[in-house]
């Protein structure tokens, strides 16, 4: 069940040892190459569950009133607020690293391990990709997401490594104890949800993660954060249309 997690948490320790050892070696070309990768993958994943969809109907009701749901209860714009937070840590790092190289060089030597722990776990944890992910490993044992998402990680990591430093490793831990929760959380649920009510929950998550891949691409701004309600109204639907 924790397969996906296991994976994301492995990818992130490897790339995080890469980025310290090697630095910033990556060329902005391959890293754009990678992510295109990544999005299509993405995209190609979110079609094949959309596609058993039973009932349309209630794929773009869940949607909406998820939608709806989510706008009122402001979750993009608490996503936004989390990932702006990590991009000023690692922007002060930045300038730091910029001071230290015309005189200030005790001031980037001291380097804090917590930063890129903290910077490192806000940007692996935060995130739809993070719980529809973890949702679907533990509803059906399925982690293509999840692994899609480990591949990101990864990258990622090697990438803030080679700025922060080892303290990036240390977010494997908090990828591994909070996916892991939301996963193990997702199977005891497994017992409560019928086969419908998880394959309507499995549509709704496999649009979302269309908007994923759109955003990836840079194709479009799909606010998916606003919409993860929808996996808990689609249950719900599919369970009052029986």
């Amino acid at each position: 069940m924790l397969t996906g997690t296991l994976l994301n948490v492995g990818t992130v320790l490897a790339g995080g040892a890469v980025g310290t050892l090697v630095g910033g070696r990556i060329s902005a070309s391959l890293r754009q190459t990678l992510m295109q990768a990544v999005g299509l993958t993405t995209l190609a994943i979110g079609v094949r569950d959309v596609i058993p969809a039973d009932n349309p109907l209630i794929l773009l009701a869940s949607i909406i009133l998820g939608g709806i749901v989510g706008e009122l209860l402001h979750i993009e714009a608490g996503l936004e607020r989390l990932g702006r937070i990590a991009q000023q840590t690692l922007a002060r790092r930045e300038d730091s690293t910029v001071e230290g190289s015309v005189g200030a060089a005790r001031r980037v030597r001291s380097l804090p391990v917590a930063e890129g722990f903290v910077t490192a776990s806000l940007i692996f944890c935060v995130g739809p990709m993070t719980i529809l992910g973890s949702f679907q490993d533990g509803l059906t044992g399925e982690y293509q997401t999840l692994a899609l998402k480990a591949t990101l990680d990864g990258f990622t990591a090697a990438l803030l490594a080679s700025s922060l430093g080892w303290g990036v490793l240390l977010a494997a831990a908090t990828v591994l104890v909070y996916q892991g929760a939301l996963t193990l959380g997702a199977g005891m649920a497994r017992g409560v949800l019928t086969d419908p009510m998880i394959a309507a929950m499995t549509a709704s998550g496999g649009l979302l993660i269309v908007g994923i891949g759109l955003n990836i691409l840079d194709v479009a701004r799909i606010r998916v954060g606003s919409m993860l309600p929808s996996l808990a109204v689609a249950p719900v639907l599919t369970a009052l249309s029986r």
